[in-house]
């Protein structure tokens, strides 16, 4: 799916009525229609501008860009010198290699063609789709290309090694193609002839740029005629990103040197009918640096992007009005009321994981993915989590931030206990700068209420009793089957002695829990379980045992023929002290079909946990995000746990884990992208506060995916816990985090006394821990390593 047309649209002869609306009307119109599709932000792309040839077999009478082979040092930059350009905008950390040329420049000049024979091409095309390629495969960014009019066939050939393509429409009257006219000479200006190449790139699937320029001879009845025109191809493919309204500058040596550009007032005008055109979703854009000091105006007409900003490179088309500085641009928009985000050179709209496969070659898919966030912007560093060598990013503050009033209702509402609806919920989750800070220091806020200053934690032990599992989610790297033994790790199955060795070494060492899970091995069945909890319980008849995923107790049931009450009911009469509430992933079927197809659905995993809540067991709930998913998913999962709660109040906390995607086997196919962001992660903390409250009390982080400094940030947003000292964890570490296996009791209030947070031992349900268990746990000996070998299971 591309970009849709808004739910309000606009005849043809309402259009062409815009003509007859006061300019201020317009503008407003157009700034609420914006904000319906694109709320608070402003996007960019950080790009770097290779101008692979300036011939060109047109003669625009306002451009400065084109020159003769006379003007040239040579007829093409090479490829060494294209790569040169390209590593250095990599090293800016720019993701878009915008490609500029000239049209079809062989089919006037005898240099061109020369030029082109000594490079091994035949065409400039031919020559850009390499070039386009090797910048690619060099350097990871993702081209963007203008080359002008094209055939099917090279839309084609350049769709393998770009992300996105454009071409100016600039107008569709013929009156310009006239003697006299800006595009008499030019035969790639035919309005018909471009139309036809945007219609081609709309067959062939490739997302696409277009627009109009205003001020070269065309009137506003033009504009509204070529924006309709436009319109008519999208609304056909659903393929156009954007539309530019970019404005005429007179450029000294051309033909429109003396001419009049047009103002701001003309220019506001255009884009805010540029906006009531294509509704609420499409992104208009203008370029910042043909409009210098007058940024928020152009704002508040209804734009929603800038365009591409290069740090390095300036406008090769308008070398004369350098790009803004980032920081200023930021500034700027931020006095328009906005926040500064960037994107890559294909937009959100097409670069989600669902939407990969219809608009981009295969072999682009693991990059974008790897650039995006979960709401297809671009990335801004380089942190995921289970790193250890990269430092949490900094979140920046915008200097001329307004405090948002719609956030600060939803926050109201949700300090008093109201329900919040989904709407609200995604709001939360799209903010950005000052926005998160806003969110975070109100779950923080919200925290101190509910839970006080002291965090809490338990002393406990993973016991993953075997990593051999029949399902095949395609997001787990610690299950073992036929088709992962190329993944970390050798499959094994422990024992019954081993496992309760362990409980044992863990009790002996403090702990007052031990958690139960494993992989669904193709030999267990309910009994497999049941036996496990009664060893267990029957050496260490104090512990208690937090065990089995709602999977297990779907699939223990299932192998006895028995209903998963009464299992249920069994295993708490062996002794059963409460379920983990993983096997959660995302509570969203839309997600599970992609990431978990052959696991239990949402209503499966809601039944176990129902149930076990109606037999007064208590359970955990977790989401593991940061993968295929999005902020709808998010916010569709949360108030789900929500409503059970409020139905049986059996959930202790909620469990956010950040998604681990080094050894992710749908990671290593370029199925999904590499976590969660930073940004993501404190918010998913201080949003599930805000929206579970005073529901479920206690919100987890957790120092396995997050490491030390990543849980102090999260406690300061919502969280109040800090989960499990672990001793044995293992399905991370599979994943490729690097946190460690163990956090001691003394590291762990270590690090939150570095925070000013006092800390306490608990139970599994929140009780103060037992005082001799404490006690034991400061004094613990070094955990001795566990062997992984290969066992007959348990028996």
């Amino acid at each position: 799916m591309g970009r849709q047309p808004s739910t309000r649209r606009l005849t043809d002869n309402e259009c062409h009525d815009l003509l007859n609306c006061l300019p201020q009307e317009l503008i407003s119109r157009a700034a609420l229609c914006r904000d319906e599709g694109h709320g608070t932000t402003v996007s960019y792309s950080r790009k770097v501008f290779i101008p692979l040839t300036q011939l060109c077999r047109d003669v625009c009478h306002y451009c400065t860009f084109a020159k003769p082979p006379s003007g040239l040092a040579d007829a093409y930059l090479s490829p060494e010198q294209v790569l040169d350009i390209a590593r250095a905008g990599a090293a800016m950390n720019c993701k878009e290699a915008l490609f500029t040329l000239g049209d079809k420049p062989e089919l006037r000049y005898p240099a061109a063609r020369d030029a082109l024979n000594n490079l091994g091409y035949d065409t400039t095309i031919e020559y850009l789709c390499a070039v386009a390629g090797l910048v690619y495969r060099e350097t990871g960014l993702l081209p963007h290309l203008n080359p002008g009019v094209m055939t099917e066939a090279e839309i084609a050939s350049l769709r393998e090694v770009s992300v996105s393509m454009g071409i100016m429409l600039e107008s569709t009257s013929g009156k310009l193609l006239k003697r006299g006219g800006c595009h008499f000479g030019s035969p790639d200006k035919n309005p018909q002839v471009r139309l036809a190449t945007i219609n081609s790139a709309g067959e062939l699937g490739v997302p696409f740029t277009s627009g109009i320029l205003i001020g070269i001879g065309e009137t506003r009845a033009d504009r509204i005629e070529s924006l309709l025109a436009l319109r008519k191809l999208h609304e056909q493919h659903g393929h156009l990103q954007e539309i530019i309204v970019q404005n005429f500058k007179a450029k000294p040596g051309t033909l429109m040197a003396n001419a009049t550009e047009p103002d701001l007032a003309e220019l506001q005008w255009s884009i805010a009918v540029a906006r009531l055109i294509f509704g609420a979703q499409m992104s208009i854009q203008a370029p910042p640096n043909l409009s210098a000091g007058h940024t928020v105006a152009l704002v508040e007409a209804g734009i929603n992007d800038w365009g591409g900003v290069s740090p390095l490179t300036p406008d090769h088309v308008n070398p004369e009005a350098p790009w803004p500085h980032l920081d200023d641009l930021s500034a700027d928009t931020a006095k328009a009321g906005k926040v500064l985000v960037e994107r890559l050179g294909i937009y959100p709209e097409y670069c989600r994981s669902a939407s990969l496969h219809q608009w981009l070659a295969p072999t682009l898919h693991k990059s974008v993915l790897d650039f995006t966030d979960a709401d297809g912007l671009a990335r801004t560093d380089p942190w995921c989590p289970g790193t250890v060598d990269i430092d949490l990013p900094v979140q920046p503050v915008a200097p001329f931030y307004r405090k948002n009033s719609e956030i600060d209702n939803i926050i109201d509402r949700a300090f008093v206990g109201k329900d919040l609806s989904q709407a609200e919920v995604e709001r939360l989750f799209a903010a950005r700068g000052d926005e998160v800070v806003q969110i975070t220091r109100a779950a923080d806020q919200l925290r101190t209420q509910v839970s006080g200053e002291t965090v809490s934690y338990v002393v406990t032990r993973n016991i993953n009793y075997t990593n051999i599992c029949y399902f095949k989610c395609r997001f787990c790297a610690f299950s073992k089957g036929k088709t992962s033994e190329n993944l970390r790790g050798k499959p094994y199955n422990l024992n019954l002695e081993e496992i309760v060795g362990r409980a044992r070494q863990a009790w002996d060492r403090g702990a007052v829990e031990v958690c139960l899970q494993g992989g669904i091995h193709p030999e267990y069945t309910g009994q497999t379980y049941l036996d496990i909890l009664q060893s267990i319980k029957h050496a260490l008849p104090e512990i208690h045992v937090h065990a089995f995923s709602p999977l297990e107790i779907h699939q223990g049931a299932e192998t006895l023929g028995i209903p998963v009450r009464e299992f249920l009911q069994r295993l708490i009469d062996a002794g059963l002290g409460s379920l983990p509430g993983t096997a959660a992933e995302i509570l969203d079927d839309e997600v599970r079909s992609v990431i978990c197809p052959d696991k239990i659905n949402t209503a499966q995993w809601f039944d176990v946990i129902n149930t076990a809540h109606q037999l007064n067991l208590k359970t955990t709930a977790t989401i593991m995000f940061g993968h295929v998913d999005q902020p709808a998913n998010w916010s569709r999962h949360l108030l789900a746990l929500r409503d059970q709660q409020q139905r049986t109040g059996g959930f202790t906390e909620l469990v956010p884990l950040p998604f681990v995607h080094m050894e992710a086997p749908l990671y290593r196919k370029g199925g999904c992208r590499r976590g969660p962001t930073w940004r993501e992660c404190l918010l998913m903390h201080a949003v599930s506060r805000l929206v579970l409250h005073p529901h479920i009390p206690n919100i987890q982080t957790s120092w396995v995916k997050l490491g030390a400094s990543g849980i102090k940030a999260c406690l300061d947003a919502g969280a109040n816990d800090v989960g499990g000292t672990l001793m044995n964890e293992t399905i991370t570490r599979a994943a490729g985090a690097g946190h460690g296996q163990e956090m001691t009791p003394q590291n762990l209030e270590r690090i939150l006394a570095e925070s000013g947070r006092p800390s306490r031992q608990r139970t599994t349900l929140y009780k103060n821990a037992p005082e001799v268990q404490q006690r034991v746990s400061y004094r613990a000996p070094v955990l001795i390593p566990v062997s992984r070998a290969a066992s007959a299971g348990p028996d």
